[in-house]
């Protein structure tokens, strides 16, 4: 069975001394800016693309290298990785689906940990403690 592996990042810039960390939500659904994995795709580029798709972030600074977080199966039994990276962005542009023409997502939001912690399902809230944790803030 071929392997269904979304990938994308955990945003982390700083903020008046305090630690952000960039979330989108789809429905109810909240949750680091991530995509499939193209058809040759190495997962640390499919990461990269997704975000940039989503976000409009480009300016991705890899300080934890390509230490990543795999949690699964969900929807349908896809596996997502996650890498950590910082930016200086703020503002979110978020991009049309290639499939729909409309946004994948319908709010973004820059939040502390804890926030992020208590918007995440808990598949989710295991990667904000993960990120926690390697960040160390």
């Amino acid at each position: 069975m071929k392997e269904t592996l979304s990938c994308g990042f955990v945003i982390v810039r700083t903020e008046q001394k305090e630690c952000l960390t960039l979330m989108l939500r789809a429905w109810h659904h909240w949750d680091f800016p991530k995509g499939l994995r193209e058809d040759g795709e190495e997962p640390l580029e499919a990461a990269i693309r997704e975000v940039a798709e989503e976000t409009g972030i480009a300016d991705l600074e890899l300080e934890w290298g390509e230490r990543h977080m795999d949690t699964g199966p969900y929807s349908r039994g896809k596996t997502a990785r996650y890498y950590l990276a910082s930016s200086q962005t703020a503002d979110v542009v978020m991009g049309p689906s290639p499939e729909t023409g409309e946004p994948e997502h319908h709010e973004w939001r820059w939040l502390s940990f804890d926030e992020a912690y208590d918007l995440a399902s808990p598949r989710v809230q295991n990667v904000v403690k993960w990120a926690r944790q390697v960040i160390g803030k």
